[in-house]
C-alpha cells in the first residue's frame, strides 16, 4: 500500500515545479532532468535554473517542508546530467544534423534555435556555448545545432564542460548559499525563482535587441544608398 502510494506521487508529479521534482525523486532527479534538458530537444521546457537553485538551497535543511538533499551527491548528480546532456544534444545534432528541429512544432523552440545559430555566428564558438548555458531553451537546442554545424568536438567538449560546471555548480551552491545565510529562506522561494527565471532572460532580450537594432540600421543605410 504504501509502495502504491508512493508510485501514484511519482505519477503526480509536476515537471514544471522544482520542488515537486524534488520531492518526488530527489538529487538523482536533478541529473535526469539536466541531461534531459540539455541533450534532448523535447526537455526544452523543463526548469533547470530554478532546480539547481531550489535543490542547492534544501540542502541546508531549513526548509520548512523538511525536505533535505546532501550537498556533495547533488553537486555530483547535476555536473554529470549537465555535461552528459549536453554532449548527447551535441552527437544527435552531428548525426541527425537538422532532422530532429524540423519535426518540432514548437515556434519557442525554432525561436531558440534561431537565437543559439545566432550566439555561435556572433560571438563564436568558445563564448556562445558558455553563455548558452544561461539561457532558458537556448541552452537546449544550442548543442545540437552545434554539432549539425560541425563545430570541432574538441572544441565544443571544453567549452560545454567548462560552461556546464559554472551553470549547474554555480547555481546549486548559490542556493546553499542563500539557504544557509537566511532562516526560512524558503518562505521566499516563488519570488526569488521568479528572479532567477527574469535573470535569465535579460540575454534572450538583450539579443533580441540588438538584432532589431542591428537590422534597423541596416535597412536605414541601404535606404540611404
Amino acid at each position: 500500500m504504501t509502495t502504491a502510494m508512493h508510485l501514484s506521487s511519482q505519477l503526480a508529479v509536476n515537471v514544471l515545479d522544482a520542488r515537486s521534482l524534488l520531492s518526488a525523486f530527489g538529487g538523482l532527479g536533478v541529473g535526469v532532468v539536466l541531461f534531459a534538458e540539455t541533450g534532448l530537444l523535447i526537455g526544452f521546457f523543463l526548469p533547470g535554473d530554478s532546480l539547481l537553485f531550489t535543490a542547492g538551497l534544501l540542502c541546508t535543511g531549513t526548509a520548512e517542508s523538511g525536505l533535505k538533499l546532501s550537498l556533495g551527491p547533488l553537486l555530483v548528480t547535476a555536473a554529470v546530467g549537465a555535461l552528459a546532456g549536453s554532449q548527447c544534444g551535441y552527437l544527435l545534432g552531428r548525426r541527425a544534423g537538422g532532422t530532429l528541429l524540423s519535426r518540432s512544432r514548437s515556434a519557442r523552440l525554432h525561436e531558440g534555435a534561431k537565437r543559439a545559430e545566432e550566439l555561435l555566428e556572433r560571438y563564436g564558438y568558445a563564448k556562445a556555448i558558455v553563455l548558452a548555458r544561461f539561457v532558458p531553451v537556448v541552452r537546449t537546442v544550442l548543442n545540437p545545432m552545434a554539432g549539425a554545424l560541425r563545430v570541432p568536438v574538441r572544441t565544443f567538449t571544453v567549452w560545454q564542460v567548462t560552461g556546464g560546471l559554472v551553470w549547474s555548480l554555480g547555481l546549486t551552491l548559490a542556493g546553499y548559499a542563500l539557504g544557509s545565510s537566511v532562516p526560512n529562506v524558503d518562505r521566499y522561494l516563488l519570488p526569488i525563482v521568479a528572479v532567477i527565471v527574469a535573470l535569465s532572460l535579460i540575454p534572450v532580450a538583450s539579443e533580441v535587441y540588438r538584432s532589431r537594432r542591428d537590422a534597423k540600421a541596416k535597412a536605414e543605410e541601404e535606404a540611404r544608398g
